[in-house]
C-alpha cells in the first residue's frame, strides 16, 4: 500500500486527477494506493474556498479503482480542526492559500499511516513513484528536495526545502512533535513561507534528496517529478508565470513538453466524462 496525501479545495480537482493519472501511468508497481484528501470550507475567507465535493471524490475513487480495484480516494474534512488551530492566526492570509497549512494536521487526523507521501496538487510524475516511496526514512522525520530558487537565495539555511513533495515518517514526527511545533509557529509568528518555514524551523532530522524528485523548473531525463510551481521567465522580459499541468496548450507551447501527452489526453477524456456524468469504461 502506498499512501498519498493531497490538500486543497474543489477548484483543484484537475490537479488531483492529472497527478493521480501520472502516478498510475508511470509506475509498474502492483501495490494499491490510498489517496487521502484533506479539504475544508472556509468560504468566509474567500468565496472560492470550498471543500472538495462528494461527487468529485467519488469520481476520483472510480478512476483509481480502474487501475487497481484495491485503491481508494478518501475525503477528510478538516474544517473543524482548522478553525480550532488556525482561525485568525498570523498566517491565515499567507502568500498562497490556507489549504497549504492542512498538511500540518497529519498527526491530528485519526488512523493516518506511519509512512505518508505529501504531494502538492500541481505536479506530474515522469518516472516510477516507487523510486521515491522506497527511500528509507526510518531514521528521519521526512525526506524532501531543495527548493530550486531557495538553494541559491537561502543557501545559508541548510535545512530549507521545497515542501511540495514530502515523504513523511509520521511515526517519528509524532515522537519529535514536528507538526505540533510547526503549528505553534503558524499560530504565533508571521512567516515568510508559512508552513514551509514552520516545518524547516521545527525539523530535528531530515533527509535531503535529489532535486529530480521535485524539479520545479526543468524536465530532465532523470526527473521523477516535474513540479509546475510558479516559475521565473527571463524573456521577453523578466516575469513569473504560474502554469499548471492542466493548462495543456501552455504546457505544449511554452515548455514544449510532449512526454506527458498520454496523461493529459486521458485527463481531457475523463474530465469531459465527469462533466457529462458519463459512466467510465474499464481500461
Amino acid at each position: 500500500m502506498i499512501n498519498i496525501l493531497f490538500c486543497g479545495n474543489d477548484k483543484v480537482f484537475d490537479g488531483a486527477l492529472t497527478t493521480m493519472l501520472s502516478i498510475f501511468k508511470r509506475t509498474s508497481t502492483k501495490d494499491s494506493f490510498t489517496f487521502y484528501i484533506y479539504t475544508m470550507d472556509v468560504s468566509y475567507l474567500n468565496p472560492n474556498y470550498k471543500a472538495f465535493t462528494d461527487a468529485q471524490i467519488s469520481f476520483l475513487d472510480t478512476v483509481a479503482k480502474q487501475y487497481n480495484k484495491e485503491s481508494s480516494v478518501i475525503k477528510i474534512d478538516v474544517t473543524d480542526i482548522y478553525n480550532k488551530e488556525f482561525s485568525g492566526c498570523p498566517n491565515e492570509q499567507c502568500y498562497c492559500s490556507p489549504y497549504t497549512l492542512l498538511r500540518l494536521f497529519a498527526d491530528l487526523v485519526p488512523n493516518m499511516p506511519d509512512k505518508l507521501l505529501y504531494l502538492d496538487i500541481d505536479l506530474l510524475f515522469n518516472d516510477d513513484i516507487t523510486k521515491l516511496w522506497n527511500i528509507d526514512i526510518s531514521k528521519y522525520e521526512y525526506a524532501a528536495a531543495p527548493d530550486h530558487y531557495g538553494k541559491y537565495i537561502l543557501f545559508f539555511l541548510k535545512k530549507f526545502i521545497n515542501a511540495g513533495v514530502i515523504l513523511f515518517n509520521l511515526k517519528m514526527c509524532k515522537e519529535t512533535n514536528l507538526l505540533k511545533k510547526s503549528r505553534n509557529l503558524i499560530k504565533t509568528k508571521k512567516l515568510v513561507f508559512a508552513d514551509e518555514s514552520a516545518i524547516v524551523r521545527s525539523t530535528t532530522k531530515q533527509l535531503k534528496i535529489s532535486q529530480r524528485f521535485n524539479d520545479q523548473k526543468f524536465l530532465y531525463p532523470k526527473t521523477v517529478i516535474r513540479h509546475f510551481s510558479k516559475r521565473l521567465f527571463w524573456l521577453p522580459y523578466p516575469h513569473t508565470a504560474n502554469i499548471k499541468q492542466w493548462h495543456i496548450t501552455k504546457v505544449h507551447k511554452l515548455f514544449g513538453y510532449e512526454n506527458f501527452d498520454d496523461i493529459l489526453y486521458e485527463y481531457i477524456f475523463l474530465k469531459r466524462a465527469y462533466e457529462l456524468k458519463i459512466s467510465l469504461p474499464n481500461f
